[in-house]
C-alpha cells in the first residue's frame, strides 16, 4: 500500500492507496506527523511513501516515517517520469504542477490534455501525446484577485466569490464580482479555445479547490477530477518504486 503526503503552505493532504484505488484520504492544517501513526494502525500494510512538500524542513516528518519504517521518495523533477518534461527549468517547477501532470498522463495516457488547477493560483498544464508535457501558464486565482482588488485600491471592498455574476455591473459590488468572475471565465474559455483549435481531440480536466465552482461555467466538456494531485502523486511512487 502507498502513503501519499501533500504538504501545502496551509494545509497538507495525506492518502492511502492499495495500487490504484484510493482508500482513505484527509486534509490537516499542521498536524501531518501526528496522523502517522493512527493511519498505520489503520493500515499496518503501507510499505512506501511519497511526499510533496513546498517547505524544505521536514525532519519531524522524516523521523517519523523511519520510526514507522515506511521508505519514502521526495517528489521533484529528477525522479523518473513516462513521459518526457520539457520545460525549460523543471527544477522551478512547482510539485503540484507536476503531479498533476502525471495524474493526468495516468488517466488519460496517449491523450492530448490540458490540466486547469483552479486554486489560490490557476494553473495550466500541456501535455501532448507526442512529446510529453510541453508546459503552462499560472494565473492569479478567484480570491487572489478579490484580494488584490481590495489590497492595492483605497476603496473598493473585500469581497468572495459569488453564486452569479453580472455581465454589467449596477453597483460597485455587482461591477467588482462581474469583473473578476467573468474575467476569469473568459481567460479560461479563451485557452479552451485557442489550445482546442490547435488540438481538436483535446481533453480538458479541471482540479482545485474553485474546481466545482467553474464546473458549470465553463461551456466545453471538462472533466472535474478532485483528486488529480493526490492520484498524480500515486503514479510517480509507483513508477519510481524501484528506487526506495
Amino acid at each position: 500500500m502507498n502513503l501519499v503526503i501533500d504538504i501545502g503552505n496551509t494545509r497538507s493532504k495525506l492518502a492511502v492507496f492499495n495500487q490504484d484505488t484510493m482508500m482513505y484520504s484527509t486534509m490537516e492544517m499542521n498536524r501531518v506527523s501526528g496522523m502517522l501513526n493512527e493511519i498505520k494502525e489503520k493500515f499496518p500494510d503501507i510499505n512506501q511513501c511519497i511526499i510533496s512538500a513546498v517547505k524544505q524542513e521536514l525532519s519531524e516528518l522524516v523521523k517519523k516515517l523511519g520510526d514507522l519504517h515506511i521508505p519514502f521518495i521526495r517528489l521533484g523533477s529528477s525522479l523518473k517520469f513516462p513521459f518526457e518534461i520539457q520545460y525549460s527549468s523543471p527544477e522551478t517547477l512547482g510539485n503540484d504542477r507536476l503531479a498533476a501532470v502525471a495524474g493526468a498522463f495516468s488517466l488519460y495516457p496517449n491523450k492530448d490534455v490540458l490540466v486547469i488547477d483552479a486554486g489560490t493560483a490557476i494553473t495550466y498544464e500541456l501535455l501532448l501525446r507526442e512529446g510529453g508535457y510541453i508546459g503552462g501558464n499560472i494565473s492569479p486565482g478567484l480570491n487572489m484577485r478579490y484580494k488584490a482588488l481590495h489590497t492595492y485600491t483605497d476603496q473598493l471592498p473585500l469581497l468572495t466569490q459569488q453564486d452569479k455574476e453580472h455581465l454589467i455591473g449596477n453597483n460597485t459590488n455587482e461591477a467588482i464580482t462581474g469583473g473578476v468572475q467573468n474575467g476569469l471565465i473568459f481567460e479560461i474559455e479563451g485557452y479552451l479555445t485557442k489550445i482546442s483549435n490547435k488540438y481538436p481531440q483535446l481533453t480538458v480536466l479541471l482540479t482545485g479547490g474553485d474546481a466545482q465552482f467553474f464546473d458549470n461555467k465553463l461551456k466545453k466538456t471538462i472533466f472535474v477530477v478532485p483528486n488529480l494531485t493526490l492520484i498524480g502523486l500515486n503514479f510517480i511512487l509507483n513508477y519510481n518504486a524501484w528506487a526506495l
